[in-house]
């Protein structure tokens, strides 16, 4: 069967004892970057498989095909990313989508997730969040994305590129109005960092600063507990 493995997004102790188990019992391991894959390996002291291969954007039609015929010939084969659950903003979906139309046996290891950690994190709501994946990058779609949920109550959690953090915050700032925020950067890892604010505070705190690591960004719903207040103690809107 497909066993579909949450990787640590930073520090390996976060690995479980069954993503483990499922990694050294597999007879192949379609990953993200062979090369990573291999540390995590090697850092367990796991057996390289007789094939380890990779599955990323490019090759995931070719390599779905390889990975259905393996598990069709009785084989455990282990998909993972380079951090995270693969398919959630990561090479993946297709060969799940696939195993569930074909009726192809597969199961879920959890771990770690950058999204539920940086909405932790954040210290903002957690009753009712959506995680949208990765901003458009044109200005006028980004500030059309967050301009989507700028009614809606759920907090909104999205990762972005360390090189796009301002002017992501910008649009954000644009689109919903000064609301309650949070950057998270590197998360779990030894140089994790957590900026929160109202979000034209982080729009100063990131203009022109130079981010390095992967990026997390949590934005406040639409609640007045969460915006700023002007000096007439009314929302900014």
């Amino acid at each position: 069967m497909l066993h579909v493995i949450a990787t640590p997004i930073g520090n390996l102790g976060d690995i479980s004892a069954r993503a483990l188990d499922a990694l050294k019992g597999a007879s192949a391991i379609a990953c993200e970057d062979t090369r990573r894959t291999w540390q995590l390996l090697s850092h367990f002291g796991i057996p390289r498989p007789v094939e380890m291969f990779s599955y990323r954007q490019g090759n995931e039609e070719r390599v779905t095909e390889k990975v259905l015929a393996l598990v069709a010939e009785g084989k455990d084969v282990a998909l993972c990313s380079d951090g995270g659950y693969p398919g959630i903003s990561d090479p993946g979906y297709r060969l799940i989508r696939a195993c569930a139309k074909a009726n192809v046996p597969y199961d879920v290891v959890p771990g770690a997730s950058a999204a539920a950690v940086a909405l932790l994190m954040s210290g903002l709501s957690t009753s009712s969040f959506t995680f949208r994946g990765f901003p458009p990058r044109g200005p006028g779609a980004l500030r059309n994305w967050f301009a989507e949920d700028a009614d809606k109550e759920h907090t909104l959690v999205c990762y972005e590129s360390p090189f796009r953090i301002a002017a992501t915050l910008s649009a954000a700032l644009d689109a919903l109005g000064d609301r309650e925020a949070a950057v998270c950067i590197e998360l779990t890892k030894m140089h994790e960092r957590v900026s929160r604010g109202y979000l034209s505070d982080l729009v100063n705190e990131f203009r022109g600063a130079k981010v390095k690591g992967e990026v997390a960004l949590v934005i406040a719903g639409a609640n007045p507990k969460f915006a700023r207040k002007a000096d007439t103690g009314k929302e900014v809107k």
